[in-house]
């Protein structure tokens, strides 16, 4: 359990990661009294950080440690220091495999933070710190590994066992047990790693990228809300052709799964390969959902498969880049949306939420950069400003931009950074090198928080037939932060 008092983290301490892994070999034995996870993980020194000496530190929480093994020698306790949030192994060579087994019970899980078990089903939730839950890992967003998992479980009680990836070896064991293995070939961070054990119903259809690949859809619901995922999958697909069409991205692995449950703590996680939602944000049917329920449904699926590329295939480097994936995702959703049904519609309701709700917040006590300088706590910068305001902000790009020049600077975004966990100023690099225009100003949007305020005055001067516009702009103070600078806004006006 966690037992440290909360400390303030800072942007300006980032150092890179002393160690990298490149691969994560995991096996889940699922029981009634809790799990045993078997980690093996490839791990080198980084040739980035200056921590050529450095002890190895894996974080850990909530953990029962059974057995660490370095390069197949298994240590003793005096060669290792367990201080309960961190494992710290020491002397470590600069490339080596360290195996850990760790007891969990996911049972007794009520934090709902990495693995858990409620309602006779195990899942997962991991972002934005979960997978610390799991086993001992370096979790944080900058160290990307392929993962390949193995979940074993009583076939009877959990008949569908997944995980990220495709599934590439499956069978059954003793005591009628059965296993499955699912291989990522893609690098990701630990908090996109999911993994789902229950009994569930399975709904299969198919989507043909533009190369001409066939995707395995699969939808996964608990049997009563069966006959309530048909909109759902409509809109996936509907998300997958748009995010081809407008934005070039093809999905990249041979399956494609959104698992629905009422017991998940978020509204919907966008793992690689396997998004889970709860149950109200995915499911409708005719008799009992309105328009409204259908609209959101079609977003928040969007949403979490815009994720694909704007957060999993390029991440963010660390927890301060949040609005780097849901910033530039809510943008991409609302562009879907938009597409899908009335753009004048979307743009009123976006931007009467934004001045009702986020202008509240950059107005209150809890006001904060798009990137923030320092957090306590991670989970309390899920806000209005990361999401809606950081939307905002890249629509300005595209709208500085144009619509071509932004797409040729997604473009390089994503080749330029495909696997990496990058930052929002590497965003706005590429959308500057793609189009040769000089945004420094415009990046203080990311840095200041707080809503400008415009003063407009305007003359017409009949006789010259010349128009005058004036436009002051002053930005109020925050906590944290006085004597702003001007910000880049892109305006625009029509004369009648």
């Amino acid at each position: 359990m966690r037992t440290s008092q909360p400390q303030t983290i800072y942007l300006k301490d980032y150092k890179v990661p002393a160690f990298v892994v490149d691969h994560v070999d995991l096996r889940f034995e699922l029981f009634e009294d809790g799990a045993r996870v078997h980690s093996l993980l490839s791990v080198r020194r980084n040739p980035d950080s200056d921590g050529a000496e450095a002890d190895l530190e894996l974080d850990g929480d909530s953990l029962k440690l059974e057995s660490i093994q370095l390069d197949g020698k298994t240590l003793a306790d005096g060669d290792y220091d367990n201080r309960g949030e961190k494992l710290v192994v020491p002397a470590v060579p600069d490339q080596f495999e360290l195996a850990v087994v760790t007891w969990l019970e996911p049972q007794n899980n009520t934090r709902l933070e990495g693995l858990y078990k409620s309602s006779g089903m195990f899942c997962t939730q991991c972002e934005a710190q979960g997978f610390r839950c799991i086993t001992y890992f370096p979790d944080r967003p900058d160290v990307m590994a392929r993962f390949r998992t193995r979940v074993e479980a009583d076939k009877s009680a959990y008949p569908v066992l997944l995980s990220n990836g495709n599934d590439v070896e499956k069978g059954d064991l003793e005591n009628g047990r059965h296993f499955v293995t699912w291989e990522d070939p893609f690098p990701k961070p630990s908090y996109l790693f999911a993994l789902v054990a229950g009994d569930l119903v399975e709904k299969r259809d198919s989507f043909r990228t533009m190369s001409g690949r066939d995707i395995d859809l699969r939808m996964y619901i608990e049997p009563r809300n069966a006959e309530k995922c048909d909109h759902a999958i409509d809109s996936l697909k509907r998300a997958m052709r748009w995010d081809e069409e407008v934005y070039g991205r093809e999905y990249d692995l041979d399956i494609f799964m959104i698992v629905a449950v009422d017991d998940f703590n978020m509204g919907a996680m966008e793992n690689k390969g396997l998004n889970i939602f709860n149950s109200s944000c995915v499911l409708a049917s005719q008799e009992t959902a309105t328009d409204v329920a259908f609209q959101r449904i079609e977003s928040i699926v969007a949403h979490e498969y815009f994720h694909n590329w704007s957060g999993n295939r390029v991440t963010c480097r660390d927890w301060f880049q949040l609005s780097l994936k849901e910033g530039f995702t809510v943008f991409r959703d609302s562009q879907f949306s938009s597409d899908m049904g009335s753009p004048t519609v979307k743009r009123i309701e976006d931007a009467s939420m934004l001045r009702t709700a986020q202008f509240a917040e950059d107005a209150g006590p809890m006001a904060h950069p798009v990137r923030p300088e320092s957090y306590m706590e991670i989970t309390n910068f899920y806000t209005l400003t990361i999401y809606e305001k950081g939307c905002e902000v890249v629509g300005m790009i595209r709208t500085l931009l144009g619509e071509e020049l932004f797409r040729k600077g997604s473009d390089l975004y994503f080749e330029r950074h495909d696997g990496q966990a990058v930052t929002t100023d590497d965003f706005v690099r590429a959308m500057e090198d793609a189009s040769g225009r000089d945004l420094s100003q415009f990046r203080l949007w990311y840095e200041q928080a707080g809503t400008p305020e415009l003063t407009i005055k305007d003359e017409f001067d009949q006789g010259s037939g010349v128009y005058r516009l004036s436009i002051e702009q002053t930005i109020p103070d925050t906590p944290g932060q006085t004597h702003k600078k001007p910000q880049h806004i892109p305006f625009a006006l029509g004369l009648i």
